[in-house]
């Protein structure tokens, strides 16, 4: 049940702005230090230091663990699709451009109420299923060769980082009104940063030159866009719906595409910008539902 009072969700949808800002533009600095780092090396660094942060700071909090099954069985599930997310998406990022990958990344907003539907077995709305053919072209256009019809290995990738970053929302969404944030983020954190420490030695082979760049993207995503952003995020949705937060973070792709532009100088082709603009376009028919339904009639 999401937690009323006007004020507390004029607050989340600004603090769910500013994370969108964050993540958006982290795209590039990831990518970069990919360069210098095996990936899910790169990860356990990553969330081990967001864990370790996270621990000092909410330890001193009386009652943040107080009812032990709850935020243990959320935590867990929230940070097993956190991972599947992260590392399907950084992983994809050594093969795919970074604008690119948060447009793809932001499909999984479209995925959110799709998801929901399954899950709770209805059928999904006229807007819903108009937005997802949308951004499904969109997706074609942004991610196809022309005259092809596979994606490249980066953009499959990044599509299954998606569907596991909607599933992370919904999760977040249905245990963050019934826990304490505190500790759903930071079992879910822990549970990523584990499952990183355990496969990075024998899922790839691991690597890693301490450049600045690396040193700089370890600190910056672990403290600001991991420890800080999934706090606020948790926080955020203990007063709005998983789709009120898909909506706004829609803005993400934006804020890493200006990011990409002003550091790297990428430009998009005008198939790619046309297809991003349609993924655009599907995630706010999905999340606005401007084609109502046709009540029977009296």
């Amino acid at each position: 049940m999401i937690r009323n009072g006007r004020e507390g969700a004029w607050r989340a949808d600004l603090a769910l702005v500013f994370i969108a800002l964050i993540w958006g533009s982290t795209f590039v600095v990831v990518k970069e230090a990919l360069a210098d780092t095996s990936t899910l090396l790169f990860l356990a660094l990553r969330f081990s230091l967001a864990t370790v942060s996270l621990g000092l700071v909410f330890r001193p909090l009386p009652g943040t663990f107080a009812r032990r099954t709850p935020w243990m069985k959320g935590g867990v599930l929230a940070g097993l699709c956190l991972f599947g997310g992260y590392a399907f998406q950084t992983f994809g990022l050594r093969y795919t451009t970074p604008s690119k990958s948060a447009f793809i990344t932001g499909l999984a907003i479209v995925m959110v109420p799709v998801l929901a539907g399954v899950v709770q077995r209805k059928v999904p709305h006229p807007s819903e299923a108009i937005g997802v053919a949308v951004a499904t072209a969109g997706l074609a256009l942004l991610t196809m060769p022309a005259g092809s019809l596979h994606m490249e290995k980066g953009d499959l990738l990044t599509l299954a980082c998606a569907v596991a970053f909607a599933a992370h929302i919904l999760v977040v969404g249905y245990y963050a009104p019934k826990i304490g944030f505190q500790a759903l983020t930071l079992v879910q954190l822990a549970t990523t940063a584990a499952m990183s420490l355990a496969g990075f030695w024998w899922l790839e082979t691991p690597f890693i030159r301490w450049s600045a760049g690396v040193v700089a993207a370890v600190i910056v995503t672990g403290l600001l866009a991991t420890a800080l952003a999934f706090s606020v995020q948790t926080w955020a949705q203990q007063y709005t719906t998983p789709t009120r937060t898909a909506l706004i973070l829609a803005l993400e792709p934006v804020f890493a595409w200006v990011t990409s532009f002003v550091v790297t100088g990428e430009v998009l082709s005008r198939k790619a910008a046309l297809g991003a603009a349609l993924i655009l376009s599907g995630i706010l028919l999905v999340e606005l539902k401007p084609f109502a339904l046709r009540r029977p009639p009296a």
